[in-house]
C-alpha cells in the first residue's frame, strides 16, 4: 500500500476513537514525567495531540503523507511537531518517552521492525521509556475479523459499508484487504496490508537486542499481566 485513501484518513478518527488505550499511554507520559514524547506511527494525530503539556514538547512522525497532513491541520495539533518519515527520521534530539500505538508495531515488517527499536533507543534518554501494543499470534484474531459479517457505519460521507479478508501468508503474517463502500456516490475503495504477528518472547527478545529492558508485559489497559492466551501485549521497556 503507498499510502491510505484520504477518504479514509478523513474518517480514521470516528472509527478509532480515543479510549482507554490512549489514556494508558498518557498517563505512563505523566507517570514517567516525560518532558519530550515521540509518536512513531501517529496516524492522524489524535492520540498525540493529547500529550501536549505546558513545557513539554511532542513529535508525531509517520510515513503516510496523507495521515501526516491530516496531523498537521489538527486544531488541537498546533504544538506538535510533525514529520513525514519513519525511525530514520527521527529528530537527533533525545526522548524521554515513546510511543506505538494501535496496529503500529504490526505494520513494521520483519527488519524493518529490528531497525525500528534500535533507532528509538537510540533517540530516547538514558532509562527513557518505550511503550508500544501487538496483538497475541495465539488467539489469532485475524479469523474472526474474516469471519464478521459487514457493517454499515454513518459517516460525515453518507454510509459506508465494510467488510474485511484475511489470509495467512507464512506463519505470523496476515494480509488484510479491507473493503469500504461508499453507499452514496457508489466508490469501492480497497486497501491491503500485511500486519506481522510476533510472539511475546520474540518480541522480548528483539527488544533485549536493540537495548531495552522490559519493565511489563500486560494483557490490558490496566496493566493486568499477560498469559499466553492474552489477545492483547502491551509492553512497556526502558533504554538501558
Amino acid at each position: 500500500m503507498d499510502d491510505y485513501d484520504l477518504r479514509l484518513v478523513e474518517l480514521y478518527d470516528d472509527a478509532n476513537p480515543d479510549g482507554p488505550d490512549h489514556e494508558f499511554y498518557r498517563l505512563l507520559a505523566d507517570e514517567k514525567n516525560a518532558r519530550s514524547i515521540l509518536d512513531v506511527g501517529c496516524g492522524t494525530g489524535i492520540l498525540t495531540a493529547t500529550f501536549v503539556r505546558p513545557g513539554r514538547t511532542v513529535v508525531g512522525i509517520d510515513p503516510s503523507r496523507n495521515m501526516i497532513n491530516y496531523a498537521a491541520e489538527r486544531v488541537d495539533g498546533r504544538a506538535v511537531r510533525w514529520i513525514l518519515g519513519d525511525s530514520r527520521d527521527i529528530p537527533h534530539e533525545a526522548f524521554d518517552y515513546a510511543v506505538m500505538t494501535g496496529n503500529v508495531a504490526q505494520h513494521i515488517p520483519d527488519g524493518d521492525w529490528e531497525r525500528t527499536l534500535k533507532d528509538i533507543n537510540t533517540a530516547l534518554r538514558d532509562r527513557g521509556v518505550l511503550a508500544f501494543e501487538s496483538r497475541n499470534p495465539n488467539t489469532r484474531a485475524w479469523e474472526n475479523w474474516a469471519a464478521e459479517d459487514p457493517r454499515i457505519r454513518d459517516t460525515m460521507s453518507g454510509p459506508v459499508r465494510e467488510w474485511t479478508e484475511a489470509s495467512e501468508t507464512a506463519p505470523g503474517q496476515v494480509r488484510l484487504t479491507s473493503h469500504n463502500l461508499f453507499m452514496a456516490s457508489g466508490h469501492h475503495v480497497v486497501e491491503q496490508l500485511v500486519l506481522a504477528f510476533r510472539d511475546r518472547q520474540v518480541i522480548q527478545q528483539q527488544l533485549a537486542d536493540a537495548g531495552f529492558v522490559v519493565d511489563g508485559v500486560w494483557s490490558d489497559w490496566n496493566r493486568t499481566p499477560c498469559t499466553d492466551d492474552s489477545p492483547l501485549m502491551v509492553f512497556e521497556a526502558h533504554r538501558e
